[in-house]
């Protein structure tokens, strides 16, 4: 009977350790955090499996909304002003991933300029920014932070950071749709290389999301149709990625993927300061 208990707490210990390593995984690909590796890892920086780890994919977006939600917080604690905590939320959370996502969306954009499939693959992969990219960019940020101003200027500080926890999960948890339901546009880039997630990952890591947007929402008392408005939207804006990247390039590729994570993070917060009254 000891010799039984043993395996179980063995097994226990082991699914848990392996869950810890997928989301420091996860943590480590989405941000620049300097993250210790775990005692019990072997190879703390190995280019992550998203063929399994998706299911940690919500739970690293809270993780790193932490800082951002905690930056807004205070913000609005010192009365800086609805359109400074914003601002400051958002800069937080642009260095706290190095700009990833940004990045993928600004590469996409400039995309636009390629006459076929092959040209608009190779602005993809070229570092500097074009004229679309930069106007991508500035419309993204000036977006996210107007409405996290407009959320912030409606509700209490309790909830308006709970807004910036819930939207950095879903956000990156839409933004996994592409490499879920696309095939890679190209066989050498980094949605090949890190994997494409199943199915069955992607769905436990949408209830996953799912759960924590009710959970937190409703704690911080946000309203239900609002809540539902931030799952229904960023769901949709990942469809429409999706839609997007299989006309104009037959596939995705991680640019495609950070530019759904980005509409999706301002189709959620839109979606919840439609039903918040001035």
């Amino acid at each position: 009977m000891s010799e039984q208990f043993e395996r179980e707490d063995t097994a226990v210990k082991s699914a848990w350790r392996a869950v810890a390593i997928d989301l420091a995984h996860c943590i480590r690909f989405y941000s620049r955090l300097p993250l210790p590796a775990l005692p019990w890892e072997q190879n703390a920086h190995a280019l992550p499996d998203f063929s399994r780890l998706v299911r940690m994919v919500p739970a690293a977006g809270f993780l790193l909304g932490l800082l951002p939600a905690a930056a807004l917080g205070f913000a609005l604690f010192l009365d800086l002003g609805p359109w400074l905590a914003a601002s400051l939320s958002v800069a937080v959370m642009v260095l706290t991933t190095g700009a990833f996502h940004e990045d993928g969306l600004a590469d996409t954009a400039d995309s636009f300029g390629g006459a076929t499939r092959e040209k608009r693959l190779d602005i993809m992969r070229d570092s500097r920014i074009g004229s679309f990219g930069a106007s991508a960019l500035f419309l993204s940020l000036a977006l996210r932070i107007g409405a996290l101003a407009a959320i912030a200027s409606r509700i209490d500080a309790g909830a308006a950071t709970a807004a910036v926890l819930i939207v950095a999960s879903l956000s990156r948890t839409a933004g996994l749709m592409p490499l879920v339901f696309l095939p890679p546009a190209r066989r050498d880039g980094v949605s090949q290389a890190v994997g494409q997630p199943t199915r069955e990952t992607f769905w436990l890591a949408v209830g996953i999301a799912g759960a924590l947007a009710v959970l937190l929402g409703s704690l911080a008392g946000l309203p239900p149709s609002g809540i539902a408005l931030m799952l229904a939207l960023s769901g949709l804006s990942g469809l429409a990625l999706i839609s997007f990247a299989a006309r104009h390039l037959g596939g995705q590729t991680g640019d495609i993927a950070g530019a759904a994570q980005q509409v999706a993070e301002i189709a959620a917060l839109i979606g919840l300061l439609t039903v918040l009254k001035a």
